[in-house]
């Protein structure tokens, strides 16, 4: 339970660090979009860490589902930004949160077993926790963009349901 908590405060703090910080200007579409899809990578390659050092079947279906729900959102988005002949912009709240993740990874690489299972979990509730109030307080109401708007909100409607899953499988996990 303990770990549960470390690994659950820690994955917070990167996270609203990274989100947070540099996030005080009203970002433009283009940054927009390179800061949702950079955190839809973040959760693909962590998902796929999981699912390479996972045991548990429960934890196996959500990495999974994590790996398969962001490609797609970030498959629409690519084809959104194309659509509208945006070209997404690197900006410091993509390199925060690529930093933090960065780093949480490596932490999470060196666990095994139940440890990295509940780490992992953890982690993937405050991630979600974060991005979606990054998504309502700043990304979707600084989004010019109509389709960009509507394709954020959709994504947040999932996101959230990401968020809902993990804490099932914390839960599951105690």
């Amino acid at each position: 339970m303990k770990s549960y908590l470390i690994a659950g405060a820690s994955a917070l703090l990167l996270v609203a660090t990274a989100i947070t910080a540099p996030a005080q200007v009203k970002p433009t579409d283009p940054q927009i979009a390179h800061i949702a899809y950079s955190a839809g990578v973040i959760d693909i390659e962590t998902a796929k860490l999981a699912l390479s050092k996972s045991t548990n079947d429960q934890v196996k279906e959500f990495a999974q589902s994590m790996v398969d729900d962001h490609q797609a959102v970030n498959e629409q988005a690519l084809a959104l930004v194309e659509k509208l002949g945006v070209t997404p912009e690197d900006n410091a709240t993509s390199q925060a949160l690529v930093t933090a993740a960065d780093a949480k990874r490596a932490e999470l690489g060196k666990l095994d077993g139940s440890a990295f299972d509940t780490a992992y979990v953890a982690n993937e509730v405050a991630y979600h926790k974060q991005v979606n109030e990054a998504l309502e307080a700043l990304l979707i109401p600084s989004a010019q963009d109509a389709e960009l708007k509507a394709l954020l909100e959709t994504g947040l409607k999932l996101f959230q349901g990401h968020q809902q899953h993990a804490e099932h499988v914390a839960a599951e996990l105690k």
